[in-house]
C-alpha cells in the first residue's frame, strides 16, 4: 500500500486529511509536535511520530522512522491575525520558519529518496487569502504566497524526476481552531488606531456565507496526490472555488 506523510496532524486539516487517506486504505503517518492519536481514526495503517519542521534533527528522525514516503502533504503552519504595525517581527520571523522554511526543510528532506525512485507526490496547505488583498492579513499572507512562490518553481525541477508538487488554497474554515491556535500563539495586539479598521473586516465576515469544511481540504489534498492532471493550484471549499472563479483561475 503506498504511504503519505502528514504534517500538522493534531487538529483540522491535518487529521481530516489523514482520515481521508486511511478511508481509501493508504498507510498514514501522522505528525504532530507533541505525539497523539487524540482526534485520528484508529486503524492499524496509522502511526503518530513527532515532528518538529522547524528542527532538523527532529526532521531527520521522523524521515527515518517513516520509511519510503509515497506521498508528502506539508499542512503545519500558523496563522497571524494583525495590522503590521500590531505584529511583533521575531514572531513574523517564526511564522516563516514554519510556514515556509517548514516545507521547504520537508520538501528537501524527501525529494532524494523520490528523485531516486522517479515517482512521488508533495502537497503543499497554502491559502486563499493569497488570490487577493485581504485586511490585517499582510504578514499571513505573504507567507503562504511565498510558499506558493516556491512550490510552483520547485515543481519544474521535481517534474525532472517524475515527482509532482501541488498547491491546494483552502478558503475561510470557521470550524477548525486554525483562528484561536494563531492569536495564541501570535497575539494580536492591535494599535489603537487601526481599531475601527479592523472592526469594519470583522463585521463583514459576518455577512459572509460560504465557506471551507475541513473534509473539503481533505478532498482537495486526495486529489493532489491521486489525480495526475490535477492544476498546480487547487481550491478548497465553497468560499475558496468562489475566489478561484472570480479570479479567472482555472480548476479542472
Amino acid at each position: 500500500m503506498p504511504r503519505i506523510l502528514i504534517t500538522g496532524c493534531s487538529s483540522g486539516f491535518g487529521q481530516a486529511i489523514a482520515a481521508q487517506f486511511l478511508d481509501q486504505g493508504w498507510e498514514v503517518i501522522a505528525t504532530m509536535r507533541t505525539p497523539s492519536a487524540e482526534g485520528l481514526p484508529e486503524s492499524d495503517k496509522l502511526r503518530v511520530l513527532a515532528l518538529d519542521v522547524t528542527d532538523p534533527s527532529s526532521i531527520s528522525s521522523a524521515i527515518a522512522s517513516a520509511g519510503q514516503i509515497d506521498a508528502l502533504v506539508n499542512n503545519a503552519g500558523v496563522g497571524m491575525l494583525n495590522v503590521l504595525e500590531g505584529a511583533e517581527i521575531a514572531k513574523a520571523r517564526e511564522m516563516f520558519e514554519i510556514n515556509v522554511l517548514g516545507a521547504m526543510a520537508m520538501t528537501r528532506a524527501v525529494m532524494p529518496a523520490m528523485r531516486e525512485r522517479r515517482t512521488g507526490v508533495i502537497v503543499n496547505i497554502s491559502s486563499s487569502v493569497t488570490l487577493r488583498p485581504v485586511p490585517a492579513l499582510s504578514i499571513y499572507t505573504a507567507s503562504k504566497a511565498a510558499l506558493n512562490a516556491f512550490t510552483e518553481s520547485f515543481a519544474l525541477e521535481a517534474k525532472e524526476f517524475g515527482v509532482r508538487a501541488r498547491l491546494v488554497l483552502p478558503g475561510s474554515a470557521k470550524a477548525t481552531s486554525f483562528g484561536k491556535n494563531a492569536v495564541a500563539r501570535m497575539g494580536m495586539d492591535t494599535p489603537e488606531a487601526y481599531g475601527p479598521f479592523v472592526q469594519a473586516y470583522f463585521q463583514s465576515l459576518q455577512s459572509v456565507t460560504e465557506k471551507t469544511e475541513v473534509s473539503d481540504v481533505a478532498q482537495a489534498v486526495w486529489r493532489a496526490v491521486t489525480d495526475k492532471a490535477a492544476p498546480m493550484m487547487l481550491p478548497a471549499g465553497a468560499d475558496a472555488e468562489t475566489w478561484f472563479r472570480e479570479e479567472g483561475i482555472p480548476m479542472e
